[in-house]
């Protein structure tokens, strides 16, 4: 038995982020710093996200008067492509 470590496709495995200090060497920012304004990525179903990290790393798009902050750099064009069906996410 081996074990297979090929990396899975995501949006959040992108490498266009800037680099984070916290998670250097590992190509993810920690956006999970301060639980107590912690939301979840419109994009990412599920994913943690701490709004103050995300807000302050530009993870965010507002649609229809409402804030909504994502788990990577990834997930910004994939909320720009079809805003309404991501922002369903969260209601």
């Amino acid at each position: 038995m081996t074990n297979d470590l090929r990396a899975t496709s995501s949006c959040c495995s992108t490498t266009a982020a800037a680099p984070n200090p916290a998670a250097a060497g590992t190509g993810h920012e920690n956006l999970l710093a301060g639980a107590d304004d912690m939301t979840t990525c419109p994009v990412m179903v599920g994913s943690p996200v701490s709004k103050k990290a995300a807000e302050a790393a530009g993870l965010f798009r507002d649609f229809e008067g409402e804030r909504y902050y994502f788990c990577c750099a990834g997930c910004g064009p994939a909320f720009d492509s079809d805003p309404a069906k991501y922002a369903a996410n969260m209601a």
